[in-house]
């Protein structure tokens, strides 16, 4: 807070409304202060009161600040004009933050850097170098790619009214408590809070029906907390007090507060904060809890957690064992401005809270913890690297253990946290994030909840958001035929995975199969049928971060017939292996090692042109040619049989041949005779055909014996 003395009041009226205003400040009305601050500003003299002018500037844009008001920005302004950076270089930092805040990330950044010019060695400096950095990286964060689904819940949204922190009610729960400054027929009539100038806040509760439809929101009656011994001799409840709102002494005087709440997974007991000045004396906020029994809430009863009870307590999330407790506070021995903080149940007593520590607070606030049975604690923050006021983070223990209780390491493991990034997080504030139950195994969602932000609304109004991470869903899908491309609707699927996966599935009729596979596996996929030999490919689903469907298409070879490899081709004249053959020799190294019981014959054959005796003689170097590829990549000789018939086994037609050349009858062999007879041009085309390497299967028992 930057505080400058100034001798030149202009009149005795403006230092006593300058006193007022700070004492509204102090309590937290920030509206209120900050309509004062504003009519102030133009009685102070621009020439000799030029300080104290800066002063109340500065002290409007804190309190605009503290409710997303965007005259900040302004009342920043003219802070600067009149401040001088070497002693207020603060303004800076603060100006910097508004404008991040509204995603003037240029304008943001260069104020940013002035703070840190001016003021190297403040307390604030990491602050003003993580801000300086996100504006500096925001761009390349937004384009990074997102699979949750973020809608606003217009379900929720009130006329004119704001609503945030939404809360199951329970594990098991189909309730949903959130905190809104809606009115209601019960009261349409309700005073606006002295901090943001718009109606107070109340919990309200909905309800999911077996349709997915979720209730008109009504308000959550029969929380009463009883006045002290300190207070007025009133009775405070939800029908009457202010809820929500951020905890600690950014509350209104003259009103109480009970909100932002947690419930135990049975859903029978509720912590929430409440908070009402006494004898118009702001004594910060409370944490109470209350049990449900017989359909009603009991007595609420306060948490004792630290002795000093003026210090302020808020936020509660309560561990899914129960025994933890996470709340918000500006307690003495934290790390400046808010700090998440925790406290153990031991018996039916709450352990002296301790900080959470560095990894997780900072020196801005860290609010609305969040805490899932795994272990996993959410939490706002406005102290970091994001995009712009509270955004949602992540928080793991570095080593964590499922086996150890959470209590157990915080303050003796570091952290790992994660800015969650877009949708969730923008240049406005993002916060109280809530995750649905059992919505990790939820059919194809992965995961699902709400949560608050006022992004996109120029009044910072907040409202509530759902979310939702379709599952990733893995395919393998494809058709097993055989080298004719008929389908082989008898073979087999078998899935292995290195996550022990083991299934097994029979092809449909027309050869065609689809399989679901699991995230983060290797798999072998074999295909198999009687009279035909194995074929094995491998799919990973690993690395992919949307959902994928793999097409993997089986060939089988039939036993007992000769199989073409296509795409085999010589030098002219020669014996020498082209470059284009290495392919379809490679596919013939894969079956082979696929199946390690099978011995070939390669068989080279040339076309009619030539002597018999050189066509003979240069088919069986071609095919030895082959079979010294195939040793040279790993295949033992003694399965290997080289094979060069020359012109001697011309091709004898099949159906796909002559589906594919007309003039060429189906069981018509390509001999001399019919080539001879047909013109020129087919005759070149029945000679390609004879030109071939082909291999059969001779046993399928090698090495068993």
């Amino acid at each position: 807070m930057i505080i400058v003395t100034s001798i030149l009041a202009t009149s005795c009226g403006v230092q006593q409304q300058i006193r007022k205003a700070d004492r509204m400040y102090a309590i937290g009305e920030y509206y209120e202060a900050g309509m004062m601050y504003k009519r102030i500003y133009p009685k102070i003299n621009s020439k000799t009161d030029k300080p104290l002018r800066g002063e109340v500037a500065f002290k409007q844009g804190e309190c605009w600040r503290h409710i997303n008001n965007p005259r900040a920005v302004q009342a920043y302004n003219n802070a600067i004009r009149n401040l001088h950076y070497e002693v207020d270089s603060m303004v800076y930092l603060r100006h910097a933050q508004a404008l991040h805040y509204q995603g003037r990330y240029a304008e943001a950044s260069r104020s940013y850097q002035l703070f840190i010019d001016y003021a190297p060695k403040s307390e604030h400096i990491q602050e003003a170098k993580d801000g300086l950095y996100a504006c500096q990286h925001i761009t390349q964060w937004q384009e990074d790619v997102s699979r949750y689904q973020v809608t606003i819940m217009k379900p929720f949204v009130g006329r004119r009214a704001g609503s945030f922190s939404p809360c199951y009610a329970g594990e098991e729960s189909s309730t949903l408590v959130f905190t809104s400054n809606r009115t209601t027929a019960k009261k349409k009539e309700r005073k606006n809070s002295p901090v943001t100038g718009v109606p107070i806040n109340q919990l309200y509760s909905t309800r999911m029906d077996t349709e997915g439809k979720w209730s008109v929101p009504e308000m959550l009656d029969g929380l009463y907390v009883a006045a002290t011994a300190e207070g007025d001799g009133s009775e405070s409840g939800n029908t009457e007090g202010d809820e929500g709102g951020p905890a600690q002494k950014e509350k209104k005087a003259g009103t109480a507060e009970m909100g932002v709440c947690c419930f135990s997974p049975d859903g029978r007991t509720m912590f929430f904060t409440y908070s009402k000045p006494i004898n118009g004396k702001d004594i910060g906020s409370r944490i109470y809890t209350s049990s449900k029994g017989s359909g009603t809430w009991g007595e609420p009863q306060e948490l004792k957690l630290f002795a000093d009870s003026s210090i302020s307590v808020g936020h509660p999330a309560l561990s899914h064992s129960e025994d933890t407790l996470f709340f918000s506070s500006d307690a003495p021995g934290g790390w400046g401005g808010k700090d998440i903080w925790f406290s153990v149940k031991d018996g039916q007593n709450w352990t002296v809270p301790q900080n959470a520590g560095p990894h997780i607070n900072t020196t801005g606030d860290e609010l609305f913890p969040t805490i899932r049975p795994d272990g996993t604690l959410y939490f706002a923050s406005n102290g970091r690297s994001g995009f712009g006021g509270l955004d949602i983070y992540r928080a793991v223990p570095d080593t964590i253990s499922r086996h150890v209780h959470i209590a157990d390491s915080l303050g003796y493991l570091p952290f790992l946290v994660y800015n969650m990034g877009w949708p969730f997080n923008s240049s406005a504030d993002d916060f109280g994030i809530t995750f649905a139950p059992q919505g990790e195994d939820a059919g194809e969602v992965a995961e699902q909840g709400f949560f608050s932000s006022n992004r996109g609304d120029r009044k910072g109004v907040d409202q509530i958001y759902s979310f939702l991470l379709p599952q990733l869903v893995y395919l393998v899908e494809g058709t097993v035929c055989d080298q004719h491309h008929k389908p082989v609707s008898d073979a087999f699927i078998r899935v292995i995975g290195d996550d022990g996966t083991n299934t097994r599935l029979q092809v449909r009729r027309d050869g065609t199969y689809r399989m679901r596979l699991l995230p983060n596996v290797h798999y072998a996929i074999l295909a198999t049928a009687r009279g035909h030999l194995n074929a094995n490919e491998k799919i990973a689903t690993i690395g992919h971060k949307q959902s994928h469907t793999f097409t993997q298409d089986f060939t089988l070879t039939a036993l007992g017939r000769p199989v073409k490899m296509e795409n085999i081709f010589y030098d002219f004249g020669r014996w020498t292996l082209r470059k284009e053959s290495t392919a379809s020799l490679d596919a013939l190294v894969k079956l082979l090692n696929d199946n390690p019981n099978v011995t070939i014959e390669l068989s080279a054959h040339t076309d009619m042109v030539g002597n018999a005796d050189a066509n003979r003689i240069l088919s069986e170097k071609r095919a030895q040619a082959c079979i010294n590829y195939l040793i040279a990549h790993g295949i033992a000789a003694e399965r290997l049989t080289p094979k060069g018939y020359g012109k001697e086994k011309p091709v004898v037609a099949d159906l796909l041949l002559h589906q594919q050349f007309d003039f060429i009858p189906v069981e018509q062999v390509l001999d001399e005779t019919f080539i001879l007879s047909l013109p020129p041009k087919q005759q070149k085309i029945c000679n390609q055909i004879n030109r071939r390497t082909e291999f059969r299967v001779l046993k399928v028992t090698y090495g068993l014996y």
